[in-house]
């Protein structure tokens, strides 16, 4: 069986949120969030898929969507410390692919969660991730897009909010347009591990990068381990993470469905 028919979704899904408090839970065209996700998930083929959550209405709604739900400790500081004891719940064996999708990622597509899948199969990363070109100037300089450099081998050189690469002679003339090159990537937040160093990721201490920028994921680069990127088939629509998201994703599926 080749691996990429053979992988697990796992969605950390944590009920405490700052800016949308009962996230999971929020109704999107009459149906909660943490359900559409899991459809999104189902979508891609999954061998199983979880749901790490730490609430009893999320596990009920997960099982009643036909997830697995596993109960997991309310104090994980992360999404990634999350699926790291799933995985331990779940024993699943060290060389298994787990895909982190996102508990507010009710729109991604089948495609880029099998590709991300393939990108980690294909690699000897211990993790892989996705990216998408950025085609705005507006897009290379907020702070809200995450930015990826890779190396010629397609792993990450660094992430980060700041505009990077610097294009030093376009930028110093106030270029208003990207330059043809270097290329800039927008980084997607979604992942693949093998189940083994999920719990490795999970042991790792935090670093000053991460901390800095924010950015879970500069925790493996700084430690020295490899992150495979991968570029994403079709577009990932944005997360909700707001009211305002909510409200737009509503109208977007309830236009979708007619």
């Amino acid at each position: 069986m080749s691996p990429i028919d053979h992988f697990v979704i796992a969605i950390p899904a944590r009920r405490a949120s700052t800016r949308l408090p009962d996230k999971p839970l929020r109704l999107l065209a009459g149906r909660p969030l943490i359900v559409h996700v899991i459809e999104r998930a189902q979508s891609a083929g999954a061998a199983e898929v979880v749901v790490a959550t730490d609430d009893d209405d999320i596990a009920a709604l997960a099982r009643r969507a036909g997830a697995r739900a596993v109960m997991t400790d309310a104090a994980h500081r992360s999404g990634s410390d999350r699926l790291a004891e799933a995985a331990r719940i779940c024993a699943w064996p060290d060389n298994d692919i787990v895909v982190n999708l996102q508990g507010d990622e009710p729109m991604a597509p089948a495609s880029g969660i099998r590709e991300v899948v393939a990108v980690l199969a294909s690699s000897r990363a211990p993790m892989a991730t996705l990216a998408s070109p950025i085609e705005c100037v507006a897009d290379v300089f907020s702070s809200s897009v995450v930015k990826v450099v890779c190396n010629q081998n397609g792993e990450a050189l660094l992430f980060s909010r700041a505009p990077l690469p610097w294009a030093r002679d376009a930028w110093a003339d106030g270029c208003s347009v990207l330059p043809a090159v270097p290329s800039y990537l927008r980084h997607i937040g979604i992942y693949a591990y093998r189940a083994g160093f999920l719990k490795t990721l999970a042991g790792l201490a935090p670093t000053p990068l991460e901390q800095a920028e924010s950015l879970e994921q500069l925790r493996a680069l700084e430690h020295g381990f490899s992150i495979a990127v991968g570029i994403a088939p079709e577009p990932f629509a944005a997360g909700v993470d707001t009211p305002e998201d909510l409200a737009r994703v509503d109208k977007l599926l309830r236009e979708r469905d007619g």
